[in-house]
């Protein structure tokens, strides 16, 4: 293991402890294991050499180090206060003249924060959405990887809107522009950024945008966006007018440099979100339900490597057979598949030896009917995990499963996504229904 993951690995493990203490009031040993935690903490820090990672180092060490002073004060030990060592005493200079709501707000969106690493959603991974991927790659990974390109007049899009039904992958495509961007990745719900404190909401959104721009290049990607965006009118309260408003300020960037800040947000229902925001979104990529030939790669990703008697061309039946069903409906559809020959072993009273074995291979048993002739008597719990043989899936399977597993989407939500397409959106490709 490096030495970075090993100091950072052993640090989080100390602080946990500390956290413990703290709460149970054991005070001296929880201020003891901070400052244990703060050595490990710097020495991940010098070896770091991400930099959106050493802000957060950093900025861990400012709130444990300002807890240990804390407890340090509280229990007047000798020695006077810790003493902050190199970066970490420049660093939270900056942290000393917040005051503690302002550290408390930025610790809780820290937590929304995924690194380079915190999505392994590949562009693979995604069956179909050949021109959105192409538009996400244009509008977030070349201005990132060839910053070069995007100077004087040409300038990297600041929002992108994902809408479309449910269940089409428009998390899943911000997942992996997480995982390909290579940069700091907010992933944001409305929960997040909604406070039941009085003017708590938008200085949660003002800090997450300042954090955004301190960590770019930084992608902030906003889910069901539409919660807290609805439109304005005379039924809206007070704190929700005021965060829409802050919202508006921090993507207009009026008087900070933004460039290298992304805004993705994601809705199943955007003719609900008030214009002004709406028009924030400078790119409105549609994400429709998936096409035959995407709707087979999602069977074929699902099955992955479960032992299966399917061919390609079965594969294809089922896409065709599937014709108005979301991703996360085909995702239903293969779970309920892979669920039948375990329900076939539960409810079977007669297994057989399986034919075919090695001399030198253990007795493996399969479920039978009670005529046949080598069949014997027994239940499932009759047998170690080792003696069952496992089942493979069947069309037969498959075929009882879309039986049970009908779409969720309705043909009138379709034909309201794509006709705000074709009065907002960008007019990639739309399908008839």
């Amino acid at each position: 293991m490096v030495p970075r993951q090993a100091s950072l690995d052993k640090a989080i493990e100390i602080v946990q402890q500390a956290i413990e203490h703290d709460k149970a009031q054991n005070h001296r040993q929880a201020c003891k294991e901070y400052m244990d935690a703060l050595d490990y903490f710097m020495l991940a820090l010098k070896y770091e050499k991400n930099e959106q990672f050493k802000l957060l180092i950093r900025s861990k060490i400012d709130n444990y180090l300002s807890r240990a002073e804390a407890l340090q004060k509280h229990l007047s030990v000798p020695g006077g206060m810790i003493q902050a060592s190199g970066v970490a005493a420049a660093h939270t200079k900056r942290a000393d003249d917040e005051d503690p709501e302002t550290k408390k707000l930025r610790a809780g969106l820290s937590e929304a924060i995924l690194g380079p690493a915190g999505s392994n959603v590949t562009w693979d991974d995604i069956a179909g959405l050949d021109a959105a991927k192409a538009s996400l790659k244009e509008a977030v990974i070349i201005p990132i990887k060839f910053p070069s390109l995007f100077t004087g007049k040409r300038k990297p899009w600041k929002g992108i809107l994902l809408y479309g039904p449910p269940g089409t992958g428009k998390s899943y495509l911000a997942k992996a522009v997480a995982t390909e961007a290579k940069s700091t990745f907010f992933s944001i719900s409305s929960s997040d950024l909604v406070s039941k404190w009085q003017g708590d909401s938008e200085k949660l959104v003002k800090h997450l945008f300042q954090m955004a721009r301190e960590m770019k290049p930084a992608i902030i990607f906003i889910d069901e966006i539409d919660s807290m965006t609805g439109a304005r009118g005379d039924g809206d309260s007070d704190a929700s007018r005021r965060l829409k408003t802050e919202f508006l300020v921090q993507m207009d960037g009026v008087g900070h440099d933004d460039t290298g800040v992304l805004v993705i947000g994601a809705t199943n229902i955007p003719w609900q979100m008030d214009g002004s925001i709406k028009r924030r979104f400078q790119k409105r990529i549609y994400i429709p339900l998936p096409s035959v030939e995407a709707r087979q790669r999602m069977f074929e990703l699902h099955v992955g490597e479960t032992p299966c008697e399917l061919t390609r061309q079965n594969y294809h039946s089922l896409a065709e057979k599937t014709e108005g069903y979301s991703g996360a409906d085909v995702q239903i559809v293969v779970q309920e598949a892979l669920m039948q020959p375990i329900r076939k072993l539960i409810a079977a009273t007669h297994f057989k030896p399986v034919p075919g074995l090695q001399n030198d291979e253990p007795v493996k048993w399969m479920a039978c009917s009670p005529g046949d002739a080598d069949a014997v008597e027994k239940s499932w719990s009759d047998l170690t995990p080792d003696e069952l043989f496992e089942p493979k899936i069947t069309l037969k399977d498959f075929t009882s499963a879309l039986g049970t597993v009908r779409p969720s989407v309705v043909k009138a939500d379709l034909a309201k996504h794509v006709q705000w397409t074709k009065d907002f959106g960008m007019l990639l490709s739309l399908p008839n229904y």
